[in-house]
């Protein structure tokens, strides 16, 4: 046996009683986090929907997040249903003393008392793979917005995710935008032909302004390949940057230019050479 005296004089306990000592004082921390862990519902969503029956609530069922066979959806087989978006609802949807407030639970949405980090940390928490490493930093994320600001799980088609629909949410921020988009001479955003995202990636990126590519060029590009080149007099303003002379998102006149000629050209000149 190991020995059981300190050089100072003092008593060591032998090894085995430290570990029998070790184990009687497990299951007394495992108890104390017991009562700090979050405190969920009894019967999950049939809880909610004693109170919460109106039918943007019951749009979940015709989502994605509803599919009892998907093991990674909040209603797939052991999951946490509605308290795997919206937090342990233990305590608020318990009995409730008169004049007191039932305790929140997470809101989502910018007129929600829930933090926007907050929010967003459990949208992330199963889609960080769909948002990607550009989202931090981002614009979207420096002005504090909520993935629930343009997302909408509670409908069956997201409208974000929809050509025809995205841009409408877009919009209800970025006001310039809509109003250059409805110019005579545009691309087919109203038309629902076309998307946001067609050109810009609005979970961030590396190139400015949220561009879906490298450049402004490359984005053009991809529908106006004949503008590509290479050509034996190329225009340098041009390749630079096809911004210099044109207004993607709409303009009055009918090459869509940003000015009309020729100052539009002594523009380009001074931007490019």
């Amino acid at each position: 046996m190991a020995s059981t005296m300190t050089h100072r004089g003092g008593w060591l306990c032998p090894p085995a009683l430290v570990m029998a000592l070790l184990a009687l004082a497990a299951p007394a921390v495992s108890s104390a986090q017991d009562d700090e862990a979050p405190d969920y519902s009894k019967e999950g969503a049939d809880t909610c929907f004693k109170c919460h029956d109106d039918q943007v609530t019951l749009g979940v069922f015709r989502t994605k997040h509803a599919v009892p066979t998907d093991p990674n959806s909040p209603f797939g087989h052991g999951q946490l249903q509605c308290e795997a978006c919206h937090g342990p609802g233990g305590d608020h949807s318990g009995r409730v003393r008169r004049g007191r407030e039932r305790p929140p639970m997470v809101r989502f949405g910018s007129d929600s008392g829930t933090p926007v980090t907050e929010q967003n940390a459990y949208c992330l928490d199963c889609h960080l793979p769909n948002v990607g490493f550009a989202w931090h930093g981002s614009g979207h994320d420096d002005n504090s917005v909520a993935c629930a600001d343009c997302h909408d799980s509670h409908v069956e088609r997201d409208p974000v995710l929809a050509t025809a629909t995205e841009a409408d949410v877009c919009f209800d921020c970025h006001q310039q935008q809509r109003t250059a988009s409805m110019k005579p001479f545009a691309h087919p955003i109203q038309d629902g032909k076309m998307s946001c995202s067609g050109c810009h990636n609005t979970h961030g990126d590396t190139a400015d302004q949220l561009l879906a590519r490298m450049t402004a060029n490359h984005n053009c590009f991809v529908c106006h390949a004949e503008k590509r080149g290479p050509f034996l007099g190329e225009h340098a303003p041009a390749a630079v940057d096809c911004g210099n002379c044109h207004a993607p998102r709409g303009s009055n006149d009918p090459g869509r230019l940003s000015t009309r000629a020729p100052l539009v050209c002594q523009g380009g000149r001074a931007v490019g050479g």
